[in-house]
């Protein structure tokens, strides 16, 4: 059994896969604690593997994104096979620091301050900038790299954000 906040069809908003169709998978439950989650993390109810799978092909995507919360807490290689059975091709949005299965197909890290990654593979690291050194995650041994701003109202950090994120792709 997992704990799942929602499971839900819309367009991928970031990173990489931006503006593809995919059902999203957000799990609730994480090991950090990011003052910008969008996750009520007491909300979600108890499902079976076939209760997810029952959902996620509700959806016409093909493309799957099980994010959280943090997806590595729950996750497992029959759920990410059962998803494949059906079709559909398993993106995780992870913070890194658990380690996942390796049947997934696209691993998009988005490390959090205090956190160790802890992760075989990384596709995509994708940094929510919120006035951190983000040079430390260059290290981080991934194809892609992308940089977002943390939205806080009228009081978004736009033009820090820029000159951040176009000293990050020049690096």
């Amino acid at each position: 059994m997992k704990k799942i906040n929602e499971i839900f069809y819309s367009l991928q908003g970031e990173g990489y896969h931006t503006g593809i169709p995919a059902i999203f998978v957000r799990f609730s439950g994480c090991n950090m604690k990011c003052s910008f989650c969008d996750t009520l993390h007491e909300d979600g109810i108890m499902m079976s593997d076939e209760e997810i799978i029952s959902e996620v092909v509700k959806y016409p995507a093909s493309m799957v994104v099980l994010t959280g919360g943090e997806p590595g807490l729950w996750i497992d290689e029959s759920l990410v096979d059962a998803l494949h059975n059906e079709g559909k091709y398993v993106c995780v949005e992870t913070n890194g620091t658990c380690v996942l299965p390796g049947n997934v197909d696209w691993v998009t890290c988005s490390p959090k301050e205090g956190g160790e990654v802890r992760l075989n593979h990384i596709d995509e690291v994708k940094v929510v900038y919120v006035g951190q050194d983000v040079s430390v995650y260059l290290d981080l041994p991934a194809r892609y790299y992308f940089i977002q701003f943390q939205y806080r109202g009228s009081n978004c950090l736009y033009s820090e954000v820029s000159q951040v994120a176009i000293e990050f792709a020049n690096s």
